[in-house]
């Protein structure tokens, strides 16, 4: 087999991020071509935003935001819901 697939591990450089990629390492088989994608750098960030990414660790394979990452992020009615912005 020459084909390769394709697993981008979106980070911020954080522990929990680190871990990620340290298990992501792991359970790779040879198969698998792993690109780590920092979010510090511009390119990444447009990369991530393309790909419908809100919160990290987010993983990619083959073009396509793994289902356990998507849906993820800081949704604000939400946070209202639970009292943000409302006096005691």
């Amino acid at each position: 087999m020459t084909g390769k697939r394709k697993i981008e591990v979106f980070t911020a450089g954080c522990p929990v991020c680190d871990e990620t990629v340290k298990q992501i390492k792991e359970a790779a088989c040879p198969s698998c071509d792993i690109s780590v994608l920092n979010l510090k750098d511009p390119e990444a960030a447009e990369r991530a935003k393309s790909l419908g990414i809100r919160s990290v660790p987010a993983v990619v394979i083959d073009g396509k935001l793994a289902d356990c990452c998507s849906g993820r992020g800081v949704d604000i009615e939400k946070l209202k819901d639970a009292g943000l912005g409302k006096p005691l």
